[in-house]
């Protein structure tokens, strides 16, 4: 069995950005609040769809490169 990637499935549980990023629960809400994440609601689940987490870990700064 091979690892997921973020296009293997087409939205995230808070839980499974929390896993797959390695930020805690209160920094992934805070994202979610200042609008750094776009998350979407079904019902009372809070899911993030793979492109906007692609997006958001695209839009972090590179460190160790020259600017």
């Amino acid at each position: 069995m091979h690892p997921q990637t973020t296009s293997d499935r087409a939205a995230f549980s808070i839980a499974e950005v929390i896993a797959r990023t390695g930020l805690g629960r209160d920094k992934v809400y805070g994202l979610i609040r200042d609008g750094q994440l776009v998350a979407r609601k079904v019902g009372r689940r809070t899911l993030v769809v793979s492109s906007d987490l692609e997006k958001f870990l695209t839009s972090l700064p590179v460190i160790g490169r020259a600017a």
